[in-house]
């Protein structure tokens, strides 16, 4: 069952169930994809739409965005509005795979470095490449990006 397919079963179960902030969600992950898909489209890709790997890219920034909103809105005293970013959160994170702790990051960029054959901070964008390539939802890459330098630079 590929992402978009078990996006559009938990979309029709929150229908069914009447799960209103469920719902709510699942549809801005269903605009948020169409939208890729016709993007796509108008570049001349694939008709078919955009594929799992893509999917994953569009729901790490949409919990991204709302990380920042919650964080804004905290400052801000609306808590009522940091829960319900943050109860959005919880959904969309459920169709992310698990996240890597900092260890396996390390460990996975040192396999990406060998793999390329790194050995300068040159080789950076090669290594980000082999990374985002198989790790893409199980990484914050803007904070893997330091750590690789860090690596490149011993």
């Amino acid at each position: 069952m590929t992402l978009r397919d078990d996006l559009s079963a938990n979309l029709k179960q929150a229908m069914r169930d009447r799960a209103a902030d469920r719902l709510s969600t699942l549809r801005l992950i269903s605009a948020a994809i169409k939208d890729r898909d016709i993007a796509a489209r108008g570049e001349g890709e694939d008709a078919s739409g955009v594929d799992d790997g893509e999917i994953l890219a569009i729901l790490a920034k949409m919990v991204k965005q709302r990380q920042e909103s919650a964080r804004t809105y905290e400052e801000g005293g609306r808590l009522d509005l940091a829960e319900r970013e943050m109860n959005e959160i919880t959904v969309i994170e459920e169709f992310l795979p698990k996240q890597l702790d900092q260890d396996e990051v390390i460990e996975a960029i040192q396999v990406a470095m060998s793999e390329v054959g790194a050995e300068s901070i040159r080789d950076m964008g090669k290594v980000m490449g082999a990374l985002k390539s198989k790790y893409t939802g199980q990484m914050d890459f803007g904070k893997v990006g330091p750590k690789i330098k860090d690596l490149l630079s011993q």
